[in-house]
């Protein structure tokens, strides 16, 4: 874009100061303050959206990554969804209960629980993604697919800048 700058890419270049421990980093206009509240207004409107489906923000996740068989089994689940046992334990009955999956176990070791989708459970995780979609495209009003381009690079930069550190 015009104007702008194109930061150092380089991994071993100086990081640029843009914090200096003071109040700063503590205001509304600080970048994690500020990705904080599109996260909870994403997930307001996406629960809004998900109403008619009868599904909670805790709920279509692991319904669509089991959907999507990017986890086939309650640790998967938990670790990609990132809640612990527990709580994916308590979604999946709730998931259970309105017949949209169901756990068997497997046949290969009897200890390991497998999630399967039911037909009912299939129809629900195909209407997700528009409902999705509705829901980015009310945050990303008034960008342009260049912005929204641009945004979607800075987020992932920044989410492997802090994956340096783990």
């Amino acid at each position: 874009m015009a104007g702008m700058s194109t930061p150092s890419t380089d991994p071993h270049s100086t990081p640029a100061a843009h914090y200096r421990g003071d109040s700063r980093c503590l205001s509304n206009d600080s970048i994690g303050y500020l990705i904080k509240q599109v996260y909870l207004s994403l997930n307001r409107v996406i629960d809004k959206e998900m109403a008619p489906l009868e599904l909670t923000a805790m709920q279509w996740r692991p319904l669509i990554m089991v959907a999507l068989r990017r986890a086939e089994t309650p640790a998967e689940l938990a670790r990609l969804i990132g809640v612990d046992t527990g709580a994916i334990t308590r979604t999946l009955d709730r998931l259970e209960s309105k017949g949209l999956l169901r756990r068997v176990r497997s046949s290969e070791d009897r200890r390991v629980i497998k999630l399967e989708m039911t037909e009912a459970g299939q129809a629900t995780s195909e209407r997700i993604p528009p409902l999705l979609a509705s829901a980015l495209n009310l945050h990303l009003r008034g960008f342009s697919n260049e912005e929204a381009a641009v945004l979607g690079g800075l987020l992932r930069r920044m989410i492997a800048n802090g994956g340096e550190l783990s």
